[in-house]
């Protein structure tokens, strides 16, 4: 919370940077607003003007008066418009609207084959949206649209980029395709991107450094430092599932083992490993299930596949020192049994100035954290100062 007592050096003043003052929902007045940016209150008087013309701002009620009228308050004003977010995974589909504030109004969720291609599978995504925004829009403009894929994207383009379980989807032109039916801003990434987004919102608010780790079908990293996604030059940031695994403590691994964390510590690669000691294991699914039931043999393999994420995540770790680990997927929430060996390698293998305040624990945000990050993900992109002024622009004409 910004301290409006407290002389703050002057900030730029476009009428988008006055709004980014506002977005933490708290009301203000004018003269605090001056007394923040170092603007005269005539020029910020007429920039929140600007605001509330475009419906950007509202009118919170009145200030205590230190003589004469009440000065009034205006805040930030979540409903000026809606944002469409989209979470793809290789067999569902949470398709959510939610408010400029990222607050989710109405969801719904289907199942779905990733691989029956870009075309088909958008057209019904698309068509559950249409019902969604008119259901809930009441008038409000729609303003974006975020989507999560499971697979590796260009963000600047919002193209997949040689996505292992999408087949067909490599280089489509996701955004172009979504435009034909709204004509909005989309931006499209990684869905363990948004995953760490949406679980930084709803468990750590206050946390500026986080990994979110998510273990399912794939294996992939979203990267929160300095309170900023960490996509990378391509986009192509977190993807810790193809680093090679060292053969760490504990591990039955044959000497000259090469194989990528994804190769050993997947959901899929816990299956055939399972499936080769006589289990009747057919994917990531089965695998949780005997899990659950306490089978031995199921619980031993996701205990090493943590002790084998540990060994990627204790480099990670060291580089980076994040607050928080979050370890997410389906295998994640088989229980404590990957939490467990990936505690035991990190703390055994990274610096202690690096874990003298590290936690490493279990998603908490449910299953709509991906489609909250995607959310967030928009609204930091159509609320942007310069995005700001072009719509305030764009609505005074």
């Amino acid at each position: 919370m910004v301290d409006v007592l407290r002389p703050a050096p002057a900030i730029a003043s476009g009428i988008g940077e006055i709004f980014q003052i506002l977005r933490d929902g708290h009301a203000r007045t004018k003269a605090e607003l001056a007394v923040l940016t170092g603007l005269a209150r005539s020029t910020v008087a007429l920039r929140v003007d600007a605001l509330l013309a475009a419906d950007l701002v509202r009118p919170a009620g009145e200030a205590v008066s230190t003589g004469g009228r009440p000065p009034a308050r205006v805040a930030f004003n979540p409903r000026a418009g809606l944002v469409l977010a989209v979470d793809l995974g290789a067999t569902h589909a949470t398709v959510a609207v939610a408010d400029l504030a990222a607050v989710i109004l109405d969801a719904r969720t289907r199942t779905i084959d990733i691989g029956d291609g870009p075309e088909s599978l958008l057209d019904t995504i698309l068509a559950d949206a249409a019902e969604l925004v008119d259901s809930t829009a009441a008038g409000l403009p729609l303003v974006g649209v975020g989507i999560g894929v499971p697979g590796p994207v260009e963000h600047s383009t919002g193209r997949p980029t040689n996505p292992p379980i999408m087949p067909g989807w490599d280089r489509f032109d996701v955004p172009a395709y979504v435009q034909k039916t709204f004509d909005v801003p989309v931006l499209v990434d990684n869905d363990v991107n948004i995953l760490a987004l949406g679980e930084q919102a709803m468990s750590w608010p206050q946390v500026e450094d986080l990994v979110f780790v998510k273990v399912s079908t794939g294996i992939g990293a979203g990267i929160i430092a300095g309170g900023q996604l960490q996509r990378g030059a391509q986009g192509s940031a977190g993807d810790m599932g193809h680093v090679q695994v060292p053969a760490g403590a504990g591990s039955t691994r044959e000497p000259g083992d090469e194989r990528d964390l994804e190769a050993l510590a997947s959901g899929s690669a816990l299956a055939i490993a399972l499936r080769e000691e006589g289990l009747d294991v057919h994917g990531p699914s089965d695998v949780v299930d005997l899990v659950r039931a306490g089978n031995a043999a199921a619980i031993e393999a996701t205990r090493q596949a943590g002790r084998d994420v540990g060994e990627v995540l204790a480099t990670v770790v060291n580089l980076l020192n994040p607050s928080i680990i979050v370890l997410g997927g389906s295998i994640a929430r088989a229980g404590e049994h990957l939490l467990a060996g990936v505690r035991e390698v990190v703390y055994r293998r990274s610096i202690p100035l690096a874990t003298q305040h590290l936690a490493i624990v279990q998603s908490q945000a449910g299953d709509r954290a991906a489609v909250l990050g995607a959310a967030i993900m928009v609204a930091r992109e159509v609320l942007s100062p310069a995005s700001v002024d072009r719509y305030v622009a764009a609505k005074a004409r």
